[in-house]
């Protein structure tokens, strides 16, 4: 199978990093092919990096060939809901993911992310998620994302710390990071505080090796069906309605429209 890592920021040493992390787990006859948007945000750190980023993310699941899976590699599970629109095969957030998972292995679990300014997203989609009462608190650390590339940088000491805030004061079973920049840390912060410390992008491809194994697709009834089409203009034409085929969906643009494209039917 061929799986679509998306990271939604445009910093290609994070997305080289996450696509090692992901090959890490993945089956053999798995293929990861590890991308990043040409235009959008460095980092994404809250609500406002967000909106920026979603454009990249579409623009990157339209492009030849479709893949058989899509994992979105953001915490914060960006653009999530809006990628399952557009297609059928399956696509995992690296924060759904983790949170799932962290259930499987201990009653409680604490999630340690950046800044606080992340901290409400998250929250928000651990209710979302229906799985706000399995975590004892989101925390976060105070390292911006970036700080992670840099070599030298006392960005692990900053998340071992809180680690171990999280296991003493919160009483957390497992720990999830809560970042995709975090991936190479996992196995020796689990090493090092005796806990299951949880890396989403390892939770997310091996979910998605699991429902396209089991061909479990996207429905299509409901939030998730395919958008309507309709006349994008402007800026976001681009990258969001070029080409003939987006996610493996096709694509028809209505007649006699002018001056604009349209997006999926």
């Amino acid at each position: 199978m061929r799986i679509l890592l998306i990271n939604p920021n445009t910093t290609q040493s994070m997305t080289a990093k996450i696509g090692r992390a992901a090959e890490s787990v993945a089956s053999a006859e798995t293929e990861i092919v590890a991308v990043n948007p040409a235009d959008g945000p460095p980092s994404i750190e809250g609500y406002f990096d967000e909106v920026f980023a979603i454009p990249g993310i579409i623009a990157e699941m339209g492009k030849a060939p479709a893949a058989d899976a899509y994992v979105i590699a953001c915490f914060d599970d960006t653009g999530l809901d809006a990628a399952r629109c557009a297609t059928e095969a399956p696509v995992i957030g690296i924060g759904e993911a983790a949170f799932h998972l962290a259930s499987l292995v201990a009653g409680r679990f604490s999630v340690v992310t950046t800044l606080a300014r992340s901290v409400p997203a998250i929250e928000h989609n651990l209710a979302k998620y229906g799985l706000a009462s399995r975590c004892a608190k989101v925390r976060s650390s105070e390292v911006a994302v970036l700080d992670l590339e840099q070599p030298g940088s006392n960005a692990r000491h900053k998340i071992s710390d809180e680690i171990a805030r999280a296991v003493r004061e919160d009483r957390a079973e497992a720990i999830v990071l809560g970042c995709a920049g975090m991936a190479d840390l996992a196995h020796k912060l689990s090493e090092e505080h005796g806990v299951p410390v949880l890396d989403g992008v390892v939770c997310a491809v091996t979910l998605a090796e699991s429902l396209f194994k089991v061909g479990l697709r996207t429905s299509k009834i409901g939030g998730y069906a395919a958008p309507r089409a309709q006349a994008f203009l402007g800026h976001l034409c681009v990258g969001v309605a070029d080409g003939r085929r987006f996610a493996g969906l096709e694509r028809r643009i209505p007649a006699g429209l002018t001056g604009a494209r349209a997006i999926l039917d």
